[in-house]
């Protein structure tokens, strides 16, 4: 269930509001949106995704996009492509401390090295997207964490 925060209301521990997306089927060979940003800029600090039901056993490269609103911009890999094959639930998603780098994921213990050394990610107005490159049965909850830069900024659901 997802939740607008309360701009005057409390910061989870330096990680900022918290905004969770039920758990929901994967993209079917296509990129989905997890998250909107609307009003301005945000600083995601961090983004992280849980398998619910164990990811179908066949080849799925598995990425984040950010997909900015605006003429003439275009989609950009947050990370590398990971492939979830059989992934069972419990496995754990999260944004890659470096760009260009594959989620890091856990198996079955505390994900390592999953909270940048950087305050974070900065994202402008659009979309937080899944990209699965295959059509696999599996679902995965998220949550995103974030502070806002610009007056009004939010995060909600998708």
């Amino acid at each position: 269930m997802s939740h607008i925060p309360d701009p005057d209301g409390p910061a989870l521990a330096n990680l900022g509001f918290q905004v969770s997306r039920a758990t929901a089927n994967l993209p079917q060979t296509t990129s989905e949106a997890l998250f909107t940003i609307t009003g301005g800029r945000v600083l995601v600090s961090m983004l992280l995704g849980l398998v619910t039901t164990t990811i179908q056993a066949q080849a799925n490269n598995t990425k984040l996009v950010f997909n900015p609103d605006g003429a003439g911009l275009q989609t950009t890999d947050i990370s590398a492509v990971l492939d979830i094959t059989s992934d069972p639930a419990g496995i754990a998603y999260a944004m890659p401390a470096t760009s260009g780098n594959a989620m890091s994921f856990s198996h079955g213990r505390i994900l390592q090295n999953n909270i940048p050394s950087t305050p974070g990610a900065i994202f402008a107005e659009g979309t937080i997207n899944l990209n699965c490159a295959a059509s696999n049965t599996g679902q995965v909850a998220w949550d995103i964490w974030y502070m806002a830069l610009d007056q009004g900024a939010t995060i909600v659901a998708a």
